[in-house]
């Protein structure tokens, strides 16, 4: 049987600390949380590898060094209202739950939905909830947020989700062209005079369903 306690504190101490994450919160958070459980029976051995994870249906859970260095760059809050999109089978929502006060997941994929509020309530994670929904319109009944997690790689944000960061709030994602192998982890912030972009660290991660148009930005 694995070790999935010891294979969870190798990645963090192999991939996440030693890739300029220094939040001591999110490095706990990611320490205690069961990765495995988030992935397929038939992936879980490979669960703290450090790279993209199939979950089944062209989907990913997201690098852990990745995720981590992006809700690093959101500057999480325990008084946030954090929105995730392509939450899939919601282990971001997980890990973002420990960290703020409120969590909405939304993804197009009805069964990673499903599951993933089953391992959310295996969990006892009270504050995390994911629905099946259009992922570029977000989750405008419940906006503004505070922070918002797109969980993949996107050619464009669409300005619906750039409209539903609140004031001071911050969407992180990583923004890349389908021909390109290579995209840049990206921190979206909304200022008082519109909303400023900053590039963050280059990333190779799967792009989600959709949001391939090749708009451009718009603020």
């Amino acid at each position: 049987m694995a070790d999935f306690a010891l294979a969870r504190l190798n990645m963090v101490e192999s991939q996440i600390r030693t890739n300029k994450v220094t939040s001591v919160p999110l490095i706990e958070t990611f320490k205690e949380m069961p990765r495995e459980r988030f992935a397929p029976a038939t992936g879980q051995a490979f669960a703290y590898v450090d790279e993209d994870l199939p979950i089944g249906g062209g989907r990913f859970l997201l690098e852990p060094m990745v995720l981590a260095r992006l809700l690093q760059a959101a500057d999480l809050r325990a008084t946030d209202n954090a929105l995730e999109i392509g939450c899939a089978t919601g282990y971001g929502a997980a890990i973002l739950s420990r960290q703020v006060a409120a969590v909405v997941g939304i993804d197009a994929a009805a069964d990673l939905v499903a599951t993933g509020n089953q391992v959310l309530a295996d969990l006892h994670i009270d504050n995390a909830a994911l629905i099946t929904g259009d992922m570029e319109a977000g989750y405008p009944r419940q906006a503004p947020f505070d922070v918002i997690l797109i969980n993949g790689a996107v050619e464009h944000v669409p300005a619906d989700l750039l409209a539903q960061i609140g004031p001071g709030g911050r969407l992180v994602t990583v923004v890349r062209k389908a021909d390109q192998p290579f995209g840049v982890a990206t921190l979206f912030e909304r200022t008082p005079n519109g909303v400023d972009q900053r590039v963050l660290f280059d990333a190779s991660v799967p792009l989600l369903p959709g949001f391939r148009d090749g708009a451009e930005f718009v603020f």
